[in-house]
């Protein structure tokens, strides 16, 4: 019977999941796979009882053997092998003024392919370096251009919170990230404190996504003013850990409701009266912009971007 296991081919680094028809391959041990690059070596750090729904069986790869101390010796002599690559294929880089920055050098277990991953601005012609590593290595030579996560899942770093990177630990893809998932949190929008390591967006932000966005579509919106059983309430809070929202009263007042009570209120959108109506007429001398806050008024002025201020300016 095939066992499971989930192996690691590095320390905190992400868990890739292998078939196993050795009984004696323990947690702990050290084997050797094959892979699209070619033949690594891996550690096994759990055994697993099925396997999760989400993996095909058809996709999961069998471990070859259980490594041996032979094994374990080609490896240290490929860490070796791989400072003398970096430091070989920077010099080369370097030579040929070649716009690019050389991250991390891996070599397969029987040195048959050396993968050399850099990061580039643009596309890079190193059809010369390509050349100048061939001669000096005599195998398989593969250039891999990734992108400033990628490099970070390579080296590794510590995050805001004071772990070691997701990308480095579990990470396998990156799912897109955007500036709305930080509003729609209301996180405080501060560069440093909402990009990783990697100088992109932190990649946590969208692991709670799904649950503002639901919480959002239940919740009133923050700003807006509602007339409830309890008079004119304006919301200035939400909070999804506690599943409330804070309002204002006329009183300028705070106060803490549950969703369930909000609905109890019977809260309908109260919408803003216009400045026209409540301000007498005004002679030629009244400030110039006067008008224009009076045509603001007719809009939501928390929708108005520039084109919608445009189409403002022209009904005017």
């Amino acid at each position: 019977m095939k066992r499971i296991l989930n192996t690691s081919f590095r320390p905190h680094g992400k868990k890739d999941i292998f078939f196993c028809e050795d009984p004696f391959i323990m947690k702990g041990d050290k084997v050797v796979v094959e892979l699209e690059q070619g033949i690594s070596l891996t550690q096994v750090v759990d055994i697993l009882q099925s396997l999760p729904n989400s993996i095909d069986p058809l996709t999961v790869p069998s471990i070859i053997r259980k490594a041996t101390q032979k094994d374990l010796e080609q490896v240290n002599k490929n860490k070796e092998f791989s400072k003398n690559a970096f430091a070989f294929c920077k010099s080369c880089i370097h030579e040929h003024q070649l716009p690019m920055k050389l991250v991390d050098v891996e070599i397969t277990l029987d040195q048959s392919k050396y993968i050399f991953y850099f990061t580039a601005p643009n596309r890079i012609d190193f059809r010369d370096l390509i050349k100048d590593l061939i001669r000096e290595y005599h195998a398989k030579i593969e250039l891999r251009q990734i992108g400033e996560r990628h490099e970070t899942q390579l080296t590794g770093a510590i995050g805001n919170c004071g772990r070691v990177c997701c990308c480095r630990r579990f990470l396998k893809d990156f799912s897109p990230v955007s500036i709305k998932m930080a509003k729609e949190q209301n996180v405080f929008l501060n560069p440093s404190k909402i990009s990783g390591s990697c100088g992109k967006l932190l990649c946590c932000l969208s692991y709670e996504q799904e649950n503002y966005q639901i919480f959002n579509k239940q919740s009133p919106k923050i700003g807006k003013r509602y007339q409830t059983d309890q008079g004119s309430l304006k919301v200035i809070r939400t909070n999804l850990f506690k599943n409330t929202i804070t309002v204002l009263n006329m009183s300028n007042e705070e106060i803490e409701y549950t969703l369930e009570e909000w609905d109890k209120l019977h809260p309908t959108h109260t919408t803003p009266q216009t400045i026209k109506q409540n301000i007498p007429h005004q002679n030629k001398t009244s400030h110039p912009s006067s008008d224009f806050l009076t045509l603001l008024s007719d809009h939501d002025t928390n929708k108005i971007d520039d084109n919608s201020l445009d189409t403002i300016l022209t009904e005017s």
